[in-house]
C-alpha cells in the first residue's frame, strides 16, 4: 500500500540523472498545481481509484467464473448425486473429506476420522492430513459449522464459492504486481483484462473447482506481489519486515494447499540464485527469503505430522546448501571479469554437489521413496532413455504433462498478449543482460543496493525477479502443459508491467534516439490504453455471449451406477477400478476403495498396477487373487478404457500394462524384440463372455452402456 508512495517519492543516489528528471516529467500527478499538499491529494486519489478498481476487478472476475459454471452445467438445478459426479476424477477424493468433516458427529470426530482413515485404501489405516494437502476442506468445513449460513447456504456451494471468492484474490494480486512493478494502476487494469480474455489458458476453475491448484495459485500470486514489493530498493525497516512476513504467510498457505508445492518454490529459489549470483538483486535480501521459503515448507511439514515428500525435498536441500556455500566463499563477488566468473562457476558446482548430496543422505536415512516416480517421468521426458516403467508412462502418455500445444499461443496472440510479452520479454532481457555483465566486470558493483547496471540501462531488482520468474517458468510451461497456468497469469502481468513502465519506453526511445520525457510520458499512457480499448472492443461481446451460452450435466450411466451402488451394496463393501472413477465412488457412495488418484505414495502406486491387471492379458485366477489381496468385493470395468480410442496406440492402458508385463501389444504399434505373446486373452474383454473359468470367480451383478460391475467370489 504505502509502496506507490514511496516509490514516487524515492531519489536513488543510482539512478542516472536522466531517469531522475523523467520522474520528475512523466508522472501524471506532476501536471497538477504544484505544492505537497496537491501531490499528496493527488496520490491518495489515485491510490484509492486504483484499490478500488482492483477490487471490483477481483469481484467481477469470481462472479464471471461462478456463472460459467452454473451455466455450463446448470448446477442449481441438478440432484445431489449429480453435483458430486461433477467433480470429476482427484476433485472427488478431495470434496469428498469436506462432505465427511461435516457428516461427523462432531469436529474432534472428523478429525479423527481423518487421522485414522480406513476407507481411502482398504485394509490400511492411513493419515490423510499427513498424505494428502486437504487442511482447506477442514477449515472449510470447521467454518460451515460455526457460521449461522446452514439455513441460507448449502455446503456444496459454500465449498465452490470460496473457490470462486479465491479467485478475486488471484486477480487482484495480479493487479498489485503490476501496479508495483509498473507504478500505474492502468497496468493492473490491463493484465486483469488479459487474465479474463485469456481464460482458457490462464484457469480451468471452472470445470475443475476442487483441484489443488485452485487453491494454491491465488496464494502463489499473492507470494509473487509480496516478494516484488519486499524487492523493492530504500524500503523502511518496518516495511520490509511486514513485506517478509507476508511472503511467508503465502508461501506456507501455497505450500498447505498443493502436494506440488516443493517443486514450484525450488523454481522460485533457482530464480533467486541466478539473479543473486549475477548481483541482479541484494544478497542480504535473497538469504532472507531462502529462509522464508524453508521455514514455511518445515511448518506445513510439521502440521502433515512430518510428510515424507516434504522432508526430502530438493528445496531444503537446495536452500541449505545455497546458504552453506555463501559461508564458504565469502569473496565471491570480488575481482575482475574473469575472476568473477570462475568464482561463480565454482560456486555453482559446490551447491549442485551439496545439493545432491544432501538429498541423497536425507532420502537414504528417511527410506524416501514418495516422489520417485516424479524423477521417473523427467528423466524419461527429457530423453535420458526410454523406460517401460508403468508410472511414468502413466504420467507421459497424458496429453497435460506433455510439450505445450502451439495453438496456445495463436489465442494469446488474439488478446495481442503474446505480441506485447515478447517486446517486453526482449527490452528487460537486454537491460538484465547489459547490467549482469556490468556487475561481473565491475567488482564495486557488489555494494549496488538499488538499480541493475548503472550508467544509461537501469532494471531495478522488482524487475529483475519478475523477468527471471516468467522465463523459468515459461520453460516449465513449454515443457509441461499442466504447468502453463503458473506461467500464463505471470505473462499478464509481465506484459502490462512493460508497457506502462517508464524504463521499458526509456530503453526503446533511447536505443531509436527519440527520448524526451514528454514522448515517453504518452508512450507510457497511450499504448496500454489503446491496448485495452481493443481488447475490449473485440472479445466483449463474446465473453457476453459465453455468459449467455446454456448447458445442462448429462451423464446418466455414472448416475445410475452410483445409485445402484447405494442401493444395492452394503455399507463396508470395497470397490476396485480405475482411480479416477473409484474418487467418485467414495464421494458419492461413502464405500472402501482400493486405490485412488493421489498417486504421491509409492505403496499406492504399485497397489494401483496390480489393480490395473483387470486390464492386463491375465487368467481370472491370477486377478482375482490380487483383488481379494486387497480385500475386494466388487470390480468395475469401463468399456472406454478396456476400448480405449482417445490415447494413441502404445499410450492406452491397456498398451502401457502390456509393456511392464513384457507382453506385446494389440494393434499396429511398433513392439520390441523382446517381448513376448501373452498366454492369456485381455481380462476385461474375456470376463464378458460368461465363460468357466471367469464364472468361478466373478458374477457380473450391474452393467450399462458404459459399466460392468462383477462380485468376488470368496473361494481362494
Amino acid at each position: 500500500m504505502t509502496s506507490i508512495r514511496q516509490r514516487k517519492g524515492i531519489k536513488n543516489a543510482e539512478v542516472s540523472e536522466d531517469y531522475a528528471a523523467q520522474e520528475e516529467n512523466v508522472k501524471l500527478e506532476h501536471k497538477l498545481p504544484s505544492g505537497c499538499a496537491s501531490r499528496r491529494l493527488w496520490k491518495a486519489l489515485s491510490f484509492t481509484l486504483g484499490g478500488t478498481i482492483a477490487l471490483c476487478a477481483g469481484l467481477l472476475t469470481s462472479v464471471y467464473l461462478a456463472t460459467l459454471h452454473e451455466n455450463d452445467l446448470w448446477f442449481s438445478n441438478i440432484k445431489e448425486v449429480e453435483r458430486e459426479i461433477s467433480f470429476r476424477t482427484e476433485c472427488g477424493l478431495y470434496y469428498s473429506y469436506y462432505k465427511q468433516m461435516l457428516q461427523a458427529p462432531t469436529v474432534m470426530q472428523g478429525l479423527h476420522g481423518l487421522m485414522y482413515d480406513n476407507k481411502t485404501e482398504s485394509m490400511r489405516t492411513i493419515n490423510l492430513l499427513q498424505r494428502m494437502n486437504i487442511y482447506q476442506e477442514v477449515f472449510l468445513s470447521i467454518l460451515y459449522r460455526v457460521l449461522p449460513i446452514q439455513k441460507y447456504l448449502e455446503p456444496v456451494y459454500f465449498y465452490i464459492y470460496t473457490l470462486f471468492g479465491l479467485q478475486a484474490i488471484y486477480v487482484a494480486a495480479l493487479y498489485t504486481t503490476s501496479w508495483l512493478l509498473s507504478g500505474t494502476w492502468l497496468s493492473g487494469l490491463l493484465a486483469a483484462s488479459w487474465y479474463v480474455t485469456n481464460r482458457i489458458d490462464t484457469t480451468r476453475v471452472e470445470f475443475t473447482v476442487p483441484l489443488r491448484e485452485n487453491w494454491a495459485l491465488p496464494f502463489f500470486a499473492v507470494q509473487i506481489a509480496a516478494v516484488t514489493y519486499f524487492l523493492r530498493p530504500n524500503l523502511q525497516p518496518l516495511s520490509e519486515r511486514l513485506a517478509l512476513l507476508a511472503v511467508f504467510v503465502s508461501t506456507f498457505l501455497f505450500s498447505l494447499t498443493w502436494q506440488f508445492n516443493q517443486f514450484v518454490v525450488l523454481l522460485q529459489a533457482l530464480v533467486l540464485f541466478t539473479l543473486d549470483s549475477l548481483d541482479l538483486l541484494p544478497a542480504l535480501k535473497a538469504s532472507r527469503l531462502y529462509g522464508v521459503q524453508i521455514a514455511g515448507l518445515l511448518l506445513v511439514c510439521a502440521l502433515q505430522f512430518l510428510n515424507s515428500m516434504i522432508l526430502g525435498s530438493l528445496l531444503i536441500s537446495f536452500n541449505l546448501s545455497v546458504l552453506t556455500a555463501r559461508r564458504l566463499q565469502k569473496n565471491l563477488k570480488t575481482g575482475n571479469f574473469l575472476n568473477r566468473l570462475g568464482k561463480l562457476l565454482l560456486h555453482l558446482f559446490v551447491v549442485l554437489c551439496l545439493t545432491l548430496f544432501l538429498n541423497n543422505i536425507i532420502k537414504k536415512t528417511l527410506n524416501l521413496k514418495s516422489d520417485e516416480h516424479i524423477f521417473k517421468f523427467l528423466k524419461a521426458k527429457f530423453g535420458f532413455g526410454a523406460t517401460r516403467d508403468f508410472d511414468a508412462n502413466l504420467y507421459l502418455c497424458e496429453e497435460a504433462f506433455g510439450l505445450l500445444p502451439l495453438d496456445t499461443f495463436e489465442r494469446l496472440s488474439d488478446t495481442l498478449l503474446f505480441y506485447a510479452y515478447m517486446f517486453v520479454l526482449c527490452i528487460t532481457a537486454s537491460a538484465a543482460l547489459a547490467g549482469a555483465l556490468h556487475n561481473l566486470s565491475d567488482s564495486a558493483s557488489q555494494q549496488s543496493t538499488g538499480s541493475v547496471g548503472k550508467g544509461a540501462v537501469s532494471l531495478k531488482p522488482d524487475a529483475a525477479y519478475n523477468l527471471a520468474h516468467t522465463v523459468l517458468f515459461g520453460l516449465l510451461a513449454l515443457s509441461t502443459m499442466r504447468m502453463k497456468y503458473l506461467w500464463t497469469s505471470h505473462m499478464c502481468v509481465f506484459a502490462s508491467f512493460g508497457l506502462c513502465s517508464p524504463e521499458t519506453w526509456e530503453l526503446l526511445l533511447k536505443a531509436v534516439r527519440l527520448y524526451n520525457p514528454k514522448r515517453l510520458c504518452v508512450m507510457r499512457f497511450s499504448v496500454p490504453m489503446l491496448t485495452l480499448l481493443y481488447v475490449s472492443y473485440k472479445f466483449w461481446p463474446g465473453v457476453m455471449a459465453e455468459l449467455s451460452e446454456l448447458r445442462e450435466f448429462y451423464d446418466p450411466d455414472t448416475v445410475e451406477l452410483m445409485n445402484w451402488i447405494n442401493s444395492n451394496t452394503p455399507r463396508t463393501a470395497v470397490f476396485a477400478g480405475s482411480m479416477q472413477l473409484l474418487a467418485g465412488v467414495k464421494l458419492c457412495t461413502g464405500r472402501t476403495l482400493t486405490n485412488h488418484p493421489h498417486f504421491e505414495d509409492s505403496s499406492l502406486r504399485e497397489r494401483t498396477k496390480a489393480v490395473y491387471q483387470i486390464y492386463a492379458k491375465r487368467p481370472a485366477e491370477h486377478v482375482h487373487a490380487l483383488l481379494r489381496s486387497f480385500g475386494t468385493d466388487y470390480v468395475i470395468l469401463e468399456d472406454s478404457i478396456c476400448y480405449e480410442r482417445r490415447h494413441r496406440p502404445g499410450c492406452r492402458l491397456r498398451d502401457l500394462l502390456d509393456l511392464a508385463n513384457g507382453h506385446m501389444m494389440d494393434g499396429p504399434v511398433q513392439n520390441d524384440p523382446d517381448l513376448k505373446l501373452a498366454d492369456h486373452p485381455r481380462f476385461c474383454e474375456e470376463i464378458k463372455r460368461d465363460l468357466p473359468p471367469y464364472t468361478t470367480f466373478f458374477t457380473r451383478v450391474f452393467r450399462n452402456k458404459t459399466f460392468h460391475v462383477y462380485k468376488l467370489s470368496r473361494n481362494k
